[in-house]
């Protein structure tokens, strides 16, 4: 019986003693071996032996990086503004012998820094430039905080600010401060409208005044450029109907023509006044036409006809008054007169 019970111990003190004697030491962590109580090595991922009973595993840290949940805490900006701010901090164990015996609680160290930088950045600010600048804020607390835990084997490797929370009172003077900068803009960009509408309608009637003005001097150019051509031409055409009229006066017989077409328009004009006049218009002497007949050379005198005729139908005396036109045409007499007296 006391041979069974030496053997259980001597089985339970030889697993104690493998226990003891043999570690594994998972990927991405750190065991921190003691000797006697003193620090004697650090353990990285993999099997190790130690020596049993003398040697012991004291601190165990994990390499990865991790994060720690920075509570929220009431700060004060440069313009006298009560926030809260929080935020998440970012850090791995660079050194696990230096966390081990640099500090006793490097977690709670670590965060403690992180409030009171945080604090700091925020009140070098003002409240409408702590929203904007949260990257600015974010760098210099992981500077601050990285230099104040470097002697303890941490290395923070980012801070982010998660929320910045004004007060009531100063939500409620932002949003007010907000819907009057809003409605500012608006009535901006209404009045830049109105002044771009009314810069538009001016340049425009201004460039149809120009174009119209432009419209007016063209026609005006074009009609003067037509009536000009049209004065050359009629100029230059009558003085080629005078050279002709010229040439053929100087011509053999050119006078007499001249003088008997003149008397035939002449003839045919009064013969016209007479048709559409009411009363008769009969020359001085009838007796002259015979003789201005006989002048121009158009041969015997014609049968006049007598005054009652031709009082009773006045385009029966054309022919004769044609004679007396000629005959007047030779003579440059031309003595008309009306019935019952002279004219």
């Amino acid at each position: 019986m006391v041979g069974i019970i030496f053997a259980y111990a001597a089985a339970i003190a030889a697993i104690l003693a493998f226990t003891r004697l043999v570690v594994v030491v998972p990927e991405q962590k750190a065991y921190v071996v003691e000797l006697l109580g003193k620090y004697r090595r650090t353990l990285g991922s993999g099997l190790h032996v130690l020596l049993p009973f003398v040697e012991r595993v004291a601190y165990r840290h994990q390499l990865k990086e991790d994060v720690i949940d920075v509570e929220p805490q009431v700060c004060i900006t440069s313009d006298n503004v009560q926030v809260t701010v929080d935020g998440i901090l970012y850090y791995k164990i660079f050194d696990p012998a230096l966390a081990s015996y640099g500090i006793d609680d490097y977690r709670f160290a670590t965060v403690q820094l992180a409030k009171t930088t945080m604090r700091s950045e925020i009140g070098k600010i003002e409240l409408d430039r702590s929203f904007a600048e949260r990257e600015t804020i974010n760098d210099n607390i992981v500077k601050a905080v990285d230099e104040a835990t470097d002697p303890w084997g941490i290395k923070v490797t980012r801070y982010e600010v998660r929320s910045i929370t004004p007060s009531e009172v100063i939500t409620e003077a932002m949003e007010r401060q907000m819907r009057a900068e809003r409605e500012k803009r608006a009535e901006i960009l209404a009045s830049e409208g109105v002044k771009e509408s009314r810069i538009n309608v001016s340049k425009g009637e201004r460039q149809e005044a120009i174009n119209i003005s432009m419209g007016e001097r063209t026609r005006t150019i074009n009609q003067a450029d037509g009536k000009a051509k049209a004065i050359g031409v009629v100029s230059d055409a009558t003085a080629e109907g005078l050279r002709l009229v010229a040439e053929a006066l100087a011509s053999p017989g050119g006078r007499s023509a001249m003088t008997l077409r003149l008397s035939e328009q002449y003839i045919d004009r009064l013969g016209q006044i007479l048709g559409s006049a009411n009363a008769s218009v009969l020359p001085e002497k009838l007796a002259e036409m015979q003789g201005f007949a006989e002048v121009l050379g158009l041969g015997a005198a014609r049968a006049l006809p007598r005054e009652p005729d031709l009082e009773r139908a006045p385009e029966r005396a054309a022919p004769a008054a044609r004679d007396y036109a000629r005959e007047a045409a030779r003579s440059g007499e031309r003595r008309p007169r009306r019935e019952g007296g002279e004219a």
